[in-house]
This record gives structure tokens, sequence and C-alpha cells, in this order.
């Protein structure tokens, strides 16, 4: 099953020759972060978010898991979770797709076209249809406090006092006073 594992190594390679900024978890290449800024002309062009991605065994016959890490406020996505409501990458997903194609295709029309009638946050889409010039505000509101280019390293890491991290940047798997601490 070398096939898979060749086609997942392409498409991250692939992914990074576009200058996406990649970041692996652990020693695998099934699990990154990708650094994603909102498309032009939309309300979420002034920000920029951390996308985790887990690869399954089988992509890219099976779809990717795509979450934001930092808040955005989208009728499409939960605002805990991160979780992404999308069509294509939950239900259509085909293997003729790629990386690249979530985070030049897929992301930016999410966040260009949002669908209140199929909402993972009910409380942005009853905004978007009952007000939509707060509903813009609070888009607005949300990239300024969580989604600005200078905090997007800090998101995963931001309650870390540890000053030692290994090469890739996050605290070594053994530290155990990063578990279970609240968001603040």
């Amino acid at each position: 099953m070398s096939s898979p594992s060749k086609r997942r190594d392409m498409d991250l390679m692939k992914l990074m020759m576009r200058d996406y900024k990649v970041e692996m978890i652990n020693d695998g290449m099934q699990e990154f972060f990708v650094e994603f800024h909102g498309p032009k002309d939309s309300l979420y062009e002034v920000g920029v978010w951390k996308v985790r991605v887990e690869l399954p065994d089988a992509y890219p016959y099976k779809s990717p898991s795509i979450g934001f890490v930092n808040k955005i406020f989208h009728p499409n996505v939960d605002e805990l979770s991160g979780s992404v409501c999308l069509d294509v990458i939950n239900q259509t997903w085909s293997p003729m797709f790629d990386l690249v194609n979530v985070f030049e295709v897929f992301l930016p029309q999410l966040l260009l076209y949002p669908n209140a009638s199929d909402p993972l946050n009910g409380d942005a889409a009853a905004l978007m249809i009952r007000d939509h010039a707060t509903y813009e505000q609070r888009v607005k509101e949300y990239c300024e406090k969580y989604a600005k280019p200078e905090d997007i390293g800090a998101v995963e890491e931001k309650d870390s006092s540890e000053d030692e991290l290994s090469e890739d940047g996050y605290a070594s798997s053994d530290d155990d006073g990063i578990v279970g601490q609240p968001d603040p």
C-alpha cells in the first residue's frame, strides 16, 4: 500500500511548494498544521488561521479531517471544536482532489459563501439570517481577536511556560504540565 503513502507525501510537498507554512505533528506525515489566510474580498480577509489536517491511512481514497485551531465565527464551522461542515470534504470527496484544492478552493469557498441553512454554529447562522450587519461585525471581531497574523504561532502552545521546545517547536510529549489546562 505504498501508493497512498506516496500520494500523501506528494500532496504535502505540493502544499509546501505553494508557500503554505506547514508544521508537522509528531514524527509522521499524517497530522499537521497549515497556516491559512482568509480569502481576498471576504469578511475573513484579514485573518490567519492555524488549520489542523489529519490524513487517514486510506488517503486520498478517504477524505482528510480539517479543523480550525483558532476560533472563527462562521455558520459552517463549529466554534468549540473548529470542525468544518463542507460537503466536498465530508461527503463527496474524490481521490482527484488534493490538499492544494482544500486550501485554495474548498476553504476559501466556504468562507466566501457561508451556508446558513446547514449550520454547525447555529448562533452564527441565525445572526447571518436575522441581522447581517451584526453578523459581519462579529466576524470582524473574531478575526481581530483570534486570527491576527502575529498570534498564529502562539495558538497551540499559548499556556506553555516551558522554555525548552523540541526541534519542531513543540513541547516534548512527556511534558504533562500542559495537559488539562483550560483555555484562557
